[in-house]
């Protein structure tokens, strides 16, 4: 069989996009993955067994919708283009169309005319995380716009992947039947995300960590804040955020004003199994986004990987985490609140008994919750909709 992821996203730090190429890979498909470009990589690459076809290269810089459209719009022609070719040349079984933004599924129509197969995959509900990202009301013609596009989207393709259980039964009351929508959460590849050390700072810093793209809705100047608040009280307590996006000037400028530059480090993208290293080394997980309309259902995978780990993690009493999570895995503080934020820091940091029963009791759910045992829902997906069997 034949597939081709397409994603507007930098693969090799994309962990939901690489984990279903891997696995198709992995049973010997021939899987092609076209995505962005960082600086300095080249256009063509491999990585386990996945060939990549990098096509445009992006800065995550943006400041408006205007620019975000924009980089939107040229990466759609440009893969409409390149899949269409490459179809032509080797017809595709499937496609695997990744979104944001939803209306990339369209670059498939040659492909889909002539066969192909076509899944879309939703990581973020589109018009939530557009209102979310520029501030835009869910009232407005912009929300209804891309609530229709969504709709257009998913009725063109062949089946949807949602990335969690709660935009599940959001997209079938609004967008689609149930059995043509398969929730798939970001479960974590154990191959890279295991415990590969004690985490404890040879200076006696407690190390905090953040990894992931660096957005509003995410939260990181409520974190940056709450290590603000601990200046006096837990000097040796540290921030380190991995990633890169929008808010990065923004979060560099509060640490400088709240004169904690010392305590905050800023790193950028980073691939997949390096992240895992640096995480390995600190001894709290951090996820502190905010429950807005959109964060308050967005499934945030950063908190398996650091089950996965053995990291306790903190994270904001939103609905999402408290539909899969319980007080017993994770620490949970009061959304959008740095004081709270701050006091449970604080609590784990004295009391390493916590920090170990939050670290088994994620370990035992990650081991009951990963990909190498929910990886078959999607090949079953995929042989389905192809209409094959394999092996």
């Amino acid at each position: 069989m034949k597939a081709c992821m397409l994603a507007y996203t930098f693969y090799s730090a994309d962990l939901r996009v690489r984990r279903y190429a891997e696995a198709l890979a992995q049973r010997c498909d021939s899987v092609d993955a076209i995505a962005l470009a960082q600086d300095q990589q080249p256009p063509i690459g491999f990585l386990r067994g996945v060939r990549i076809q990098r096509i445009q290269k992006r800065v995550i810089d943006e400041t408006g919708p205007i620019s975000y459209l924009l980089k939107l719009t040229s990466f759609f022609f440009k893969s409409a283009w390149r899949v269409t070719l490459d179809h032509l040349k080797s017809p595709y079984d499937i496609i695997h169309v990744h979104s944001v933004p939803d209306f990339e599924v369209f670059a498939t129509v040659v492909p889909r005319f002539l066969g192909a197969k076509i899944i879309l995959d939703i990581h973020d509900l589109v018009p939530e995380f557009y209102a979310s990202k520029f501030g835009v009301s869910e009232r407005s013609m912009v929300f209804r716009v891309l609530h229709l596009v969504e709709r257009l989207s998913i009725a063109f393709s062949d089946h949807v992947i949602i990335s969690n259980d709660l935009w599940q039964e959001r997209l079938i009351e609004r967008s689609t039947r149930k059995d043509k929508c398969t929730a798939l959460i970001n479960y974590p590849d154990l191959s890279i995300f295991h415990k590969q050390g004690e985490g404890k700072q040879p200076n006696g810093e407690f190390l905090l960590c953040y990894p992931g793209t660096l957005n509003w809705h995410q939260g990181l100047d409520l974190a940056i804040r709450a290590v603000g608040l601990l200046r006096d009280e837990a000097p040796k307590v540290r921030l380190l955020i991995v990633g890169d996006g929008p808010e990065l000037p923004k979060l560099k400028s509060l640490a400088s004003e709240l004169g904690i530059e010392d305590r905050v480090e800023f790193r950028g993208f980073v691939p997949a199994e390096e992240i895992a290293r640096i995480m390995s080394a600190c001894d709290l997980g951090v996820v502190p986004k905010r429950n807005d309309g959109f964060g308050d259902e967005a499934f945030s995978t950063k908190i398996l990987e650091f089950m996965a780990m053995e990291i306790p993690v903190v994270v904001p009493r939103t609905r999402i985490d408290q539909f899969y999570f319980t007080k017993e895995m994770v620490e949970f503080f009061e959304p959008g609140d740095p004081a709270d934020l701050a006091a449970k820091i604080l609590f784990l940091m004295k009391d390493p008994v916590r920090r170990t029963c939050l670290s088994a009791a994620g370990r035992k759910f990650v081991d009951e919750n990963n990909w190498d045992d929910k990886k078959t829902i999607y090949l079953d997906l995929v042989n389905r909709l192809v209409g094959q069997k394999w092996a």
